[in-house]
């Protein structure tokens, strides 16, 4: 599934191509997982503005309203100048007057939903659950301490959760939880003020990291650009069950929490 990186990725390889571009057509495939919200031919003429990100969807404002994409858990969008033969998993087209973006998904838990704003409609309904941005002064230790003081689930879980900080997936998550040498299994209020300081930086730098490197790419992740991400290839833990450890050289471990792999070094990481 496309993870903060990988969305903040794919807006960067394309906001500054289409903003100021005038809607010319859009075309609509199959179903998504939410219905547009309004009739297609209402965007025909409007004008696009300046891409945004909040978590993992994408904010996409036009001169009435705006569309909040989400890439589900295979989308990718692709922005061309030409306009390419459609797919069988191609779903959405916005056709503008500088290309053509392009939602492919070939599972189609994504969507693309239009909104009169970001608090309002089917946009305020999925954005206002979420937690604070990474990259955000709001996001500290301090934060991250009192939000965790509130769980009573083991602190891997508390990070996937989404509503106390967006960003941190399965991959990201395991990578933070390593550098600062927690184990995920540690319970979310058992975490002291200071090592809660330490994981709110290892996120922050995971995830930087993780932008610097184009996102990760397990399946079939691509940018607007059709590149594909390389954090993956220089993860601590995640996906190296029985390698190991670069730290310590103990085998790395693999265990499944709330039905997603958890990776750990049981030596580096303690509770």
């Amino acid at each position: 599934m496309p993870e903060l990186p990988e969305v903040e990725v794919t807006r960067q390889s394309f906001a500054h191509r289409i903003a100021g571009a005038r809607i010319t057509g859009v075309r609509l495939g199959k179903p998504l997982r939410w219905p547009l919200g309004c009739e297609p031919d209402s965007l025909v003429a409007q004008t696009v503005g300046d891409a945004t990100r909040r978590g993992k969807y994408l904010w996409l404002p036009l001169s009435a309203g705006g569309l909040l994409m989400h890439l589900g858990m295979s989308g990718s969008l692709a922005f061309r100048e030409d306009e390419a033969a459609h797919g069988s998993h191609d779903h959405f087209d916005l056709v503008t007057t500088r290309g053509t973006l392009r939602l492919t998904d070939p599972r189609r838990f994504g969507a693309v939903v239009w909104s009169a704003s970001q608090d309002e409609g089917m946009a305020h309904k999925l954005l206002a659950g979420l937690g604070v941005e990474p990259f955000s002064p709001a996001f500290s230790g301090k934060y991250l301490h009192a939000a965790l003081q509130r769980r009573r689930v083991a602190v891997k879980l508390a990070l996937l959760g989404g509503d106390i900080v967006v960003g941190a997936g399965n991959i990201y998550a395991c990578e933070a939880l390593f550098a600062a040498g927690i184990d995920p299994r540690t319970r979310s209020d058992k975490l002291s003020g200071p090592r809660s300081e330490k994981l709110a930086v290892a996120v922050r730098e995971t995830l930087a990291r993780a932008l610097a490197l184009g996102g990760s790419t397990l399946r079939d992740f691509r940018d607007a650009h059709g590149m594909a991400g390389e954090f993956q290839s220089q993860a601590g833990v995640y996906g190296r069950e029985g390698e190991p450890c670069d730290v310590c050289a103990t085998a790395i471990r693999r265990i499944v929490q709330g039905q997603r792999s958890t990776f750990f070094c049981p030596t580096c990481q303690r509770r």
